[in-house]
């Protein structure tokens, strides 16, 4: 078996140290402890790793590395056969690159191809829109589609996952936003009738309507940062005394 492209656990780990110098004998058994590896053994009980458990390897620690998601995510998406298991392309990676290009955002692209081209699971993404976060959208075939104008989103909501912060988390957020939106069309009313005369649809005024909206969305995102700041800190320092 040792013939047939099998590897040693050394071996293994100092093909990918050059990527992953951290990698150590000791984290890849941690690995396979925590079921995420399982590599064959011969008869005298040495770990054997075939070219499919080197590929699995390389998908967790890039997961883990790249984008940051933790041990227990990534056995799931394993499990369910979600994660790749195989370093992206160098044709994915460009297209990762350009994922914010105006060609990119301004589509609607397969549900599918949202691994490919944001590293994110398509079951985060459907349960992103079970939230409420995200609308997917229906093509004609039936297929699910996701907005490109959601990847910025989506990849927010992917990193804050590093905090244990879910999909289920974030209705809340949508919950606050459907009723702050009702606030803000309010207020751009009566500042588009006070602040700038007759409501004209103009480029001029559509610019400072835009500008009035920004600065609103700021200085109501540092009220919101100052009284959730206030909350925690009260909170800790209550534990802590």
């Amino acid at each position: 078996m040792t013939d047939a492209g099998y590897l040693t656990i050394g071996k293994v780990v100092k093909r990918l140290q050059e990527r992953y110098p951290d990698l150590s004998v000791s984290k890849v058994r941690y690995l396979e402890d925590e079921g995420l590896l399982n590599p064959s053994r011969t008869p005298g009980g040495y770990r054997l790793y075939s070219q499919n458990d080197v590929k699995r390897l390389e998908t967790i620690l890039y997961l883990q590395k790249n984008r940051f998601m933790p041990l227990s995510v990534i056995k799931e998406e394993l499990e369910r056969g979600e994660a790749t298991t195989s370093m992206p392309s160098a044709e994915a990676a460009t297209m990762a690159s350009e994922v914010d290009s105006e060609e990119v955002v301004n589509k609607l692209h397969a549900i599918d191809r949202v691994p490919e081209l944001l590293g994110v699971s398509v079951t985060f993404v459907k349960q992103l829109s079970e939230a409420g976060v995200i609308t997917l959208q229906r093509s004609p075939h039936g297929r699910d589609l996701v907005d490109g104008k959601d990847f910025a989103l989506i990849r927010t909501c992917e990193e804050l996952r590093r905090f244990g912060i879910g999909a289920k988390n974030l209705r809340q957020y949508v919950t606050a936003a459907n009723r702050e939106s009702s606030m803000f069309e309010q207020a751009l009313i009566v500042y588009a009738r006070t602040g700038m005369g007759a409501v004209e649809q103009t480029e001029e005024a559509r610019q400072q309507f835009d500008a009035a909206f920004n600065e609103m969305l700021l200085l109501t995102n540092r009220v919101r940062d100052a009284l959730i700041t206030r909350q925690i800190k009260q909170s800790f320092k209550g534990m802590t005394s």
